[in-house]
């Protein structure tokens, strides 16, 4: 796991030093504190300038495009994985964020073709792999998380790629005088004469759904599509082709016996093959199913005692999972760290949070994810986690809500209790099937979005989503819900999970989202994960059979908790109250964007309100946190 940036300079301009690229990657060191390297890329002479990263270096001839890399040292610690990393013939230079977990399977048949290795790193593979098949072969064979760019002079050619899922960022920056590329927005800040500003255009999706799907709240600057690579010529021109099409899974239903051996199968491979380190590896463990099955396996492949936990718990018992997360490291006799997220914690390390996570703090435990990789890095540098398994195998209880009559569920009569304020607009918009289920992972309403900005327009809100829930290409209608889930609710939390674990140079590692474990989750029939058990409707069925067996039915089947935060007494800490009235309502006051009278009320019922209206504050809260930091 790594960080990279670059850039070239419209009109063809020529970069003459490396003063730039060098506080590029300076402003996301904490992505790889372990070795840094500067290249220069000349497409006129065909040849790559390697630069000193720890001064300015200037270029006997001007490039074209210039590579900046941070190196966390996960396979191979030795300087043999230096990047950017250049092929034996010289014609192609590649940085790698993430990890190929398939990569060595390709090593003997590659070193039949006549390619040599210099180091025992996933990179090296991938290179090789460009240089014998092109950038569609090589993606095409490769099971991972990771973002590339890669320089081929021979092409006179950047390719940028993201993975499948969108597990690793990679952002991309176009104006009249950039164009530019990195792991973090941060290091976009570097370039001479630019400034963050607002897209407002992306404010009505934000307030509803809490996010933009792969896009920012920056102008000219989006995250590269999961599964898209994008070629880049010498001038800056742009083309973008997908390569891995969600529409491809599913073609099976896999029932009964067949459905639980291989996905149990499937999920252990999985499992296995994330664990390759040549550093110390752990389990970040919630106490959820997910993560639980995930330490599971894990401890299995491993000598006892050798496997460690790390868990967040809270002190309020409604949030806290301790005792299952004691339940688990008792069972597998693991060695576990469980660390306290306090109220005086959270709001000493918002400002931080917010810094890494370069948009709103969306999720209000995204600071328990802060705070867990922090203290984790103290016991290891590799985290196994359960993201991805909720969407790919229906476990929020949205998927069962969506089998049930629309207007006779729990889930209707939650949501008109929500939207009570302005029933005219929802009803009509309630209507459609696929606005409800676009709406199903909504936070927000249109009462409160519009309340908080008078602009707001949901149909605006929910253009994106519902252009990707058209293409998806699926009869069946949970399947049809969780492609849409994957592509749209899940990059966001793999977003919080890359930024908040790598500020502190810890790579996480998601089992659930390896190419074969989604295509088992989505061959596998939507009659074996909603299904009844005990005479209530269950989501994520079929893995909860699983950890059954493994650990127990009253483990496995309890009510869903999530990683919830008691944020509604963070709000009412005089620490919080001092800061509001000083700072943020001010701050909100002087932007202009927000209805800051609004604001104001949300303040003042905060103790009493819908957590709706919570969410509202917490959304205006972080906006002005991070708009402090970006847009001033």
């Amino acid at each position: 796991m790594c960080g990279f940036a670059g850039y070239l300079l419209s009109r063809n301009g020529r970069i003459k030093d490396t003063s730039v690229i060098n506080e590029m990657i300076e402003l996301q060191r904490h992505r790889g504190p372990d070795d840094s390297g500067v290249l220069g890329i000349n497409f006129n002479n065909l040849s790559f300038s390697v630069a000193d990263p720890k001064r300015v270096s200037g270029f006997k001839h001007p490039v074209a495009a210039i590579f900046g890399f941070n190196r966390l040292s996960i396979m191979d610690l030795s300087s043999n994985g230096h990047q950017p990393m250049i092929s034996q013939d010289s014609s192609v230079a590649l940085m790698m964020n993430g990890e190929i977990y398939n990569a060595f399977k390709f090593k003997s048949h590659l070193k039949k073709l006549g390619y040599i290795f210099k180091s025992n790193t996933d990179t090296e593979v991938a290179l090789h792999l460009y240089s014998e098949y092109g950038i569609e072969g090589m993606l095409n064979r490769l099971n991972g998380m990771y973002a590339f760019a890669i320089a081929d002079l021979d092409k006179a050619k950047i390719f940028l790629a993201r993975d499948r899922m969108g597990i690793k960022p990679l952002y991309l920056l176009r104006d009249e005088s950039y164009l530019s590329f990195s792991s973090e927005l941060k290091s976009f800040s570097a370039l001479p004469n630019f400034s963050f500003e607002l897209d407002r255009d992306g404010i009505d999706e934000f307030l509803l759904f809490r996010n933009l799907i792969n896009k920012t709240l920056f102008k000219n600057i989006i995250n590269l599509d999961p599964g898209t690579y994008c070629s880049i010529d010498e001038a800056g021109f742009c083309s973008f082709n997908k390569f891995y099409d969600i529409n491809n899974e599913g073609k099976s239903n896999f029932v009964g016996k067949v459905a639980y051996d291989s996905m149990e199968e499937i999920l252990s491979q999985s499992i296995g093959r994330q664990m390759m380190s040549d550093v110390k590896l752990g389990c970040q463990l919630s106490g959820g199913v997910d993560s639980s099955l995930v330490t599971y396996y894990a401890s299995k492949k491993v000598d006892e005692g050798r496997l460690e936990t790390v868990s967040i718990i809270l002190d309020d018992p409604k949030f806290s999972e301790q005792r299952f997360i004691d339940e688990v490291t008792s069972s597998l006799k693991l060695k576990a760290h469980q660390f306290n997220l306090s109220s005086d914690y959270y709001f000493e390390h918002i400002d931080k949070a917010s810094w890494h996570f370069e948009q709103p703090l969306n999720h209000p435990n995204t600071i328990g994810i802060y705070l867990l990789s922090q203290r984790a890095k103290n016991h290891v540098t590799v985290l196994l986690s359960g993201e991805g398994a909720d969407e790919a195998l229906a476990g929020y209880g949205r998927f069962k809500d969506m089998t049930l009559h629309p207007y006779f569920s729990k889930m209707f009569l939650s949501m008109l209790k929500r939207n009570r304020h302005s029933l005219g607009s929802f009803l009509p918009m309630y209507a459609s099937s696929d606005n409800r289920l676009i709406l199903s992972s909504a936070f927000g309403t249109p009462f409160h979005a519009k309340k908080l900005f008078k602009d707001f327009n949901w149909r605006k809100a929910l253009k994106e989503r519902k252009t990707i829930l058209h293409t998806i290409n699926e009869k069946a209608p949970i399947k049809r819900h969780r492609k849409y889930e994957l592509l749209t609710y899940l990059p966001d939390l793999l977003i919080r999970q890359d930024k908040m674990s790598m500020a502190h140079s810890i790579e996480n590692r998601v089992p659930f989202l390896d190419n074969e474990m989604v295509a088992q989750s989505l061959n596998t029939a939507d009659s074996e994960l909603i299904a009844k058990y005990n005479s209530k409707k269950e989501g994520k069925k079929l893995l909860k059979d699983i950890s059954s067996n493994v650990f127990t039915h009253c483990f496995a089947y309890r009510k869903k908790m999530g990683f919830g935060i008691p944020i509604r007494s963070f709000f009412e800490s005089e620490h919080f109250k001092d800061r509001w009235y000083a700072e943020l309502l001010p701050g909100i006051k002087q932007r202009g964007i927000f209805n800051v009278d609004y604001c104001e009320k949300l303040f003042n019922n905060r103790s009493g309100m819908s957590s709706t209206a919570l969410d509202s504050l917490w959304l205006m809260t972080t906006f002005e946190i991070w708009a402090k930091q970006y847009l001033n």
